[in-house]
C-alpha cells in the first residue's frame, strides 16, 4: 500500500474516517484535500493525513488509519510520505497540536513547541485558533536543517 495524492472524490470517506477517530473536520472542504494522501486498500480508504501549508511551514493534520487497520505501520508510512512530499514542496518546518499522539509524534522525531512561537500563519488557521483545545501538545519537526 502506497500513499497517494487524495482526490476531492474520497472527501466523504475522509471525513467519515476522522469522525470514525474523533478527529476535527468541520472547517475542511474538498480544496483542503490537495494537500492529503490516504492509504488505500480493498476496503476503500484505510488512512489519511493532511497537510496544511503557510509559506516554508506546514500544519499536519487529520492522521488517521481506519480501526480495523491500526496498529500495522499505516500512521508511519503516511507521516513519512506527508514529510518527504512537504521537504520536496520547500517546507521546513511542520508542525501539529495533538491530544493523544504525543509519543508516537516523538517516536518519529517531534519535540513540544511553544504554541506561541509557531509562524503566524499557522496560528492562524482554524485548527490552532479553535478547534484543538488549548490543552493539546504542539509539536514540531524540522524538515531541512537551518541555514548557516
Amino acid at each position: 500500500m502506497t500513499a497517494e495524492s487524495a482526490r476531492a472524490s474520497d472527501f466523504p470517506a475522509i471525513v467519515r474516517l476522522l469522525t470514525d477517530a474523533a478527529l476535527p473536520h468541520d472547517d475542511l472542504t474538498p480544496e483542503h484535500l490537495r494537500h492529503f494522501l490516504v492509504l488505500r486498500d480493498g476496503d476503500g480508504i484505510a488512512g489519511v493525513v493532511g497537510m496544511e501549508v503557510a509559506d516554508d511551514a506546514g500544519l499536519l493534520r487529520s492522521l488517521a488509519v481506519s480501526e480495523g487497520r491500526r496498529g500495522g505501520g499505516l500512521a508511519a508510512r503516511l507521516v513519512d510520505a506527508l514529510e518527504a512530499r512537504a521537504a520536496s514542496a520547500g517546507i521546513r518546518t511542520l508542525y501539529l497540536l495533538t491530544t493523544t499522539a504525543e509519543d508516537f509524534f516523538a517516536r518519529r522525531g517531534y519535540a513540544r513547541a511553544d504554541r506561541a512561537a509557531v509562524p503566524d500563519a499557522i496560528a492562524a488557521t482554524p485548527e490552532f485558533r479553535g478547534i484543538c483545545p488549548a490543552s493539546a501538545a504542539c509539536m514540531s519537526k524540522a524538515l531541512v536543517p537551518a541555514a548557516v
